[in-house]
């Protein structure tokens, strides 16, 4: 085998430019599957943590009727928090939403909302709940930058708002922003408005009661309540993992193409070279190398093609692939309209895993596809071969 690779690598530098244009283009292939694998991962991760940090916690009871997919259910989705899990609320480890359809009147115009009664001390989530604890002659109110953006509204503006309380009468009033806040993930900003808590259940007449209990990540094990559904962060972050999956597929056809047109080139040069080098083939015959030894002296030397390629693309690659997880990856579009947990910058996670499998993955389609020709090896005479004749 020693032998092999000596013979192997020796050729491999003689063939000079032919070997080099294979090697640059394989070793394009590794830094490109591992930069756009590294960017799922890290979508992945970053989608997670803000869903994390912004909107699910560690995870989430559901009032047994609510239904985030239908509005029509959020008149009915609220009931009275357990006695359980009071003591956690006190410690500030859980967070009750109570959740109410309503309308908005901008400059005007009607627009459907979801009015999120949250409590202004919490410290569960990013959102800046600190600003709603202020004294105004409207009802103090957090909206986001998407929302304020399709509204047309500012800090200090005062807008209209319209809803149905628990017995079925309409009611209205004012609301003053007091802050609008940016986040990467939509579904905690677009159509939705944020209260004081305790404002929005006097205002609905539903005292103590609650649509959404929100508890800090970490702990493993709940108990089930009577009346709610028990929701764990797989379970909420099923739709990011659904779209990191279908983007990973349609990542596979790239994938395939640059594996074509390296396992092409590979393919060409070893038949190429078998061609070529027919009476050096019939010499290794001729002095004792059995058919299968010389087959697999021309494999060898076709799959150091990606040894090669994995040297050269280290050399360029670990510099480039560092930076792009330094400086992260601006998407050349506005991403907040895209509806889904997705930063304007992206930064790739690389792992030792996903470079040795990327590696191994490689080296193994081209060893498969220097094989491949290299059988024709086994049916040459070697007279015949010696001459510069194939059978």
């Amino acid at each position: 085998m020693w032998l092999a690779i000596k013979l192997g690598y020796r050729n491999l530098i003689g063939a000079g430019l032919r070997t080099w244009l294979n090697v640059i283009v394989l070793s394009f292939s590794f830094v490109v599957i591992i930069f756009m694998k590294g960017v799922m991962i890290g979508w992945d991760h970053q989608a997670k943590t803000d869903m994390t940090n912004w909107e699910i916690g560690g995870g989430q009871y559901w009032q047994k009727n609510y239904d985030p997919l239908d509005p029509f259910t959020l008149t009915e989705s609220h009931a009275l928090i357990p006695q359980e899990v009071k003591e956690e609320i006190t410690k500030g480890d859980m967070e009750p939403f109570l959740i109410i359809p309503g309308t908005i009147y901008p400059q005007g115009r009607l627009q459907s909302i979801v009015i999120k009664g949250i409590n202004p001390g919490q410290s569960l989530f990013l959102l800046p709940s600190q600003k709603l604890d202020t004294i105004a002659d409207a009802i103090p109110a957090i909206i986001g930058s998407l929302m304020a953006k399709n509204i047309k509204a500012d800090v200090g503006d005062q807008i209209m708002v319209r809803w149905r309380d628990a017995n079925g009468t309409f009611d209205a009033g004012n609301i003053a922003i007091t802050d609008i806040f940016t986040t990467n993930v939509p579904e905690v900003e677009t159509g939705q408005i944020y209260i004081p808590l305790e404002k929005l259940q006097t205002m609905m007449m539903l005292p103590g009661e609650a649509t959404i209990l929100t508890f800090r990540d970490g702990q493993k094990i709940r108990p089930s309540l009577d009346g709610w559904i028990l929701k764990n962060k797989d379970d909420l972050t099923a739709s990011v993992d659904a779209m990191i999956k279908t983007k990973s597929v349609g990542q596979s056809v790239m994938y395939g193409i640059l594996l074509l047109l390296a396992m092409l080139a590979i393919f060409d040069t070893q038949v190429l070279s078998i061609f070529r080098r027919q009476k050096e083939i019939g010499t290794y015959i001729a002095l004792g190398y059995t058919r299968r030894q010389v087959v697999g002296l021309f494999t060898v030397e076709g799959t150091m093609h990606a040894i090669l390629a994995a040297l050269l693309s280290a050399a360029y690659g670990l510099p480039f692939l560092a930076h792009m997880a330094k400086a992260g990856w601006k998407m050349p579009i506005d991403t907040s309209e895209f509806g889904m947990a997705i930063a304007q910058t992206l930064y790739p996670v690389y792992s030792l895993g996903l470079v040795i499998t990327t590696v191994l993955i490689m080296t193994l389609v081209t060893a498969i596809v220097s094989y491949w020709p290299s059988r024709r090896i086994a049916r040459m005479n070697p007279t015949d071969a010696l001459r510069g004749k194939l059978q």
